[in-house]
């Protein structure tokens, strides 16, 4: 569910499906239907290739690289990948989510990958820490640093509530700016194993689910700007954030099937 709350509202909800990996069983995941491949054409598909560094390098390399630069050691834990699996080739993911864990089984780390429909993607690399914990789940916040829509400036902060995956995961991202809230998005799965009928049940329910995720995308945006949302091309965001960025400098002297 997306929902614009200013300067005029519109909201829309979509049933989707969504892929929860471990980066540290490829191969069994591989294995487990004839419906599905990784690495590997199938009729639902995971690359590494369309996410972290893009080359096609190891996931869990390159999710240990971020801990380490924030100073966690991930040696032991496992690390989860939360995204939309390619379907006839075919995947759009505009928010993937690592979720990056201890050898005791703590969460230290989540990965928020997000990408724009101009090919760009950016992670925000967060550490979990002690009080951001709730009986809601995990709280974090993060300043915009990326182009994503053309209808928001880039003077925004994001606001993630996450509810780790277990049976259930729950993604809540509100964005604000300096008068409030504006966009608020979520995202809700119910844990299914991955087996050939449920695929089949999922390509049933939800057909052409890859492009329609990037088909919605473009319809939304359609239907924004005959409501009269002001467009915001990148250009004039990058010089705005970069702006921002003089500015602050010189403040500052010192499994899963999901539906």
């Amino acid at each position: 569910m997306h929902a614009r709350l200013k300067p005029m509202g519109h909201r829309f909800s979509y049933r989707v499906m969504s892929l929860l990996i471990d980066l540290d069983r490829l191969d069994e995941a591989d294995r487990q239907s004839a419906l599905f491949g990784v690495n590997r054409a199938a009729l639902y598909s995971f690359h590494e290739r369309d996410h972290g560094p893009r080359d096609g390098s190891s996931l869990r390399a390159y999710a240990e690289c971020c801990a380490a630069a924030q100073g966690i050691d991930l040696g032991g834990g496992r690390v989860d990948l939360l995204c939309y699996p390619r379907l006839l080739g075919y995947g759009f993911n505009p928010l993937s989510v690592y979720f990056c864990y201890r050898a005791n089984g703590e969460l230290a780390l989540v990965i928020y990958e997000v990408r724009n429909t101009f090919g760009d993607i950016h992670p925000y690399i967060l550490p979990v820490h002690a009080d951001e914990w709730s009986d809601a789940g995990l709280r974090q916040q993060q300043e915009k640093l990326f182009y994503v829509s053309p209808f928001i400036p880039m003077a925004m902060r994001y606001h993630f509530r996450v509810l780790p995956p277990s049976d259930m995961v729950r993604l809540r991202i509100l964005e604000t700016d300096c008068d409030g809230p504006l966009l608020a998005a979520t995202f809700c799965g119910r844990r299914r194993a991955l087996t050939s009928p449920a695929l089949l049940r999922s390509l049933f329910a939800l057909p052409l689910m890859s492009f329609k995720v990037v088909a919605a995308i473009h319809w939304e945006a359609l239907r924004l700007w005959l409501k009269g949302a002001r467009l915001v091309p990148r250009h004039d965001a990058a010089e705005q954030r970069s702006g921002e960025n003089t500015l602050a400098r010189g403040k500052s002297r010192p499994y899963i099937i999901g539906r």
